[in-house]
């Protein structure tokens, strides 16, 4: 099969490699679709041991397995089901298991992937291909975090609310606070046609760094340290700061006055529970029009070295590799 190596130093080729046997508790999986996504960018720029690529669509190929034939998501955290965390639902939490797939095991930037038969996420029908992969980050990964601070910053406050980054998940996270009755919503990004596209969601846009405005909400979806560090300074007391965005580098904090003197709540988010799925299915249902809007180019695996390229840049919000 055909799947894509990323070398580091942003340097990605194609490569004739041997498609994957699926082992005991583990079904191929033909990708069909599979989504570019930020946090990729460290493998584009560090290398990669394995083929990457978690926003995984595809059609389950072994024939006598129950979903053979069957249309998939890929639940990329791998879970041991017994663990307290996967008791209590938390799968993308498991305290046994590390391993994601399109991290530590090959992902979907190629033809085949072997997946553990827990990992898939059956879609309904009336769900096309090309916007079922936002099911995953760009609605799981925001809607979760949002809902798991909903009690500490209900909308029925009516407080202002900020999203920091209108990427993906930014605009996700936009669209599920707007469908939880979340009102005044303020967006801040430095690219003018995604603070756009924001704005025909019904978003406030909001200026990068401004500090003249208090929010009683502050979901940080860039990953950008100097954005996490003036959402402490702006986050009303009593308020949340809840970080999606990722960042792999140290983040110095200086302890400012305006951080320091009221209380406020920190909160860290990853990914989503796999009983969260059903719900994410009906968000979906519900702002289907919006959502697919966010899929701005569809490509080959061929192009897919140049095309990351522009996904990096911030020319294209939510791009998918495409086999069809």
């Amino acid at each position: 099969m055909r799947a894509a190596v990323f070398h580091g130093e942003r340097q990605v080729t194609i490569a004739d490699v041997e498609r994957p046997v699926a082992a005991a508790g583990e079904v191929l999986l033909k990708v069909r679709r599979t989504a570019l996504c930020g946090s990729d960018t460290k493998l584009w720029i560090k290398g990669a041991r394995f083929t990457p690529g978690h926003e995984i669509f595809g059609v389950v190929e072994l024939p006598g397995h129950p979903l053979h034939g069957r249309r998939c998501l890929v639940y990329i955290p791998v879970h041991c089901g017994h663990c307290a965390s996967c008791v209590a639902g938390d799968t993308q939490m498991c305290l046994n298991e590390s391993v994601l797939l399109g991290w530590n095991r090959p992902g979907g930037y190629a033809e085949y992937l072997a997946v553990p038969e827990q990992c898939l996420l059956e879609v309904p029908d009336d769900i096309d291909d090309d916007i079922a992969p936002l099911l995953l980050d760009t609605i799981g990964t925001a809607a979760h975090g949002i809902r798991f601070v909903r009690p500490l910053a209900p909308p029925e406050s009516t407080a202002p609310v900020l999203v920091t980054g209108a990427g993906p998940v930014g605009i996700g996270a936009l669209l599920a606070l707007r469908d939880m009755g979340y009102r005044d919503i303020h967006v801040a990004d430095l690219k003018p046609e995604r603070l756009q596209l924001a704005e025909s969601f019904g978003a406030i846009p909001h200026p990068v760094g401004d500090t003249s405005k208090r929010f009683a909400l502050i979901v940080e979806c860039s990953g950008a340290h100097a954005a996490r560090s003036v959402g402490m300074e702006i986050v009303l007391p009593r308020g949340v700061l809840i970080l999606i965005g990722e960042n792999d580098n140290v983040w110095p904090v200086t302890e400012t006055p305006a951080i320091r003197r009221k209380d406020f709540y920190m909160v860290r988010s990853f990914y989503f529970p796999k009983a969260d799925f059903a719900l994410n299915v009906e968000l979906l249902r519900r702002e289907r029009a919006c959502y697919g809007q966010l899929v701005d180019a569809q490509f080959g695996l061929d192009d897919l070295p140049v095309m990351f390229g522009r996904f990096v840049a911030g020319d294209l919000v939510k791009p998918l590799l495409s086999f069809d």
